[in-house]
């Protein structure tokens, strides 16, 4: 693990000890609520979907109720999120996993994939978070982040760039790779955020190469 590699967990896990947001899927370990919570979170505010999670979780607490549920009772409670095109994905996982492990999550990244609905993100959150395995978690906050720190100046959709994936793989590479994925997404929720950065907040921004660029600018 080269040194900046190093710098960034250490720094970003203490800051993460101070400033974590606490949120129901972040006390478990269970693929399977991960998996229901990460299904939530597409392109939702975390605060919304804690109730909604937790609602969810209670009717449907694993995956065998979950395959058994009505579409349309599932697509009710989705709906509060806007996950209309979404809705389905939950029992088709739950039907898939059933059919084909037994209602086992596979600990692999290539069989998680398989899962309906199951992306790139969501099989590295799974795997990070619940199996401890190391996985390249890259969104497009993750991926902000990593162009930043470095100064790639990559365009477009920067999240699918080799040079991120590259970088993001080594980070997970650690001890810790599910608290380290919960303390990148609220550091780049509260600190290296879209538009302006709080740069001056930034424990990383002495080694931040945009940090650093941008001061001497000035």
């Amino acid at each position: 693990m080269n040194r900046s590699i190093s710098i960034i967990i250490k720094n970003i896990l203490k800051w993460y000890t101070h400033n974590s947001r606490n949120f129901p899927w972040r006390d478990t370990k269970d693929p399977y609520k991960i998996m229901i919570a990460e299904f939530m979170l597409h392109r939702t505010r975390a605060e919304q979907v804690v109730p909604v999670y937790l609602d969810f979780i209670k009717k449907y607490p694993d995956i065998y109720s979950l395959a058994d549920a009505k579409p349309e009772e599932v697509k009710t409670v989705t709906n509060h999120l806007g996950l209309h095109w979404r809705s389905k994905h939950f029992i088709e996982a739950a039907k898939y996993l059933i059919n084909n492990s037994g209602g086992k999550f596979p600990e692999e990244y290539n069989a998680l994939r398989q899962i309906p609905g199951v992306g790139e993100y969501i099989a590295g959150a799974i795997l990070t978070v619940s199996f401890n395995k190391p996985a390249a978690v890259v969104d497009s906050n993750i991926a902000r982040f990593i162009n930043r720190f470095w100064n790639l100046n990559l365009n477009g959709e920067i999240r699918r760039k080799r040079k991120i994936k590259e970088i993001a793989d080594d980070l997970f590479h650690n001890p810790e790779p599910g608290k380290l994925l919960f303390a990148l997404v609220d550091f780049t929720t509260a600190i290296c955020k879209p538009g302006q950065p709080l740069c001056n907040e930034c424990p990383l921004k002495v080694k931040c190469l945009y940090y650093l660029e941008k001061t001497n600018e000035k």
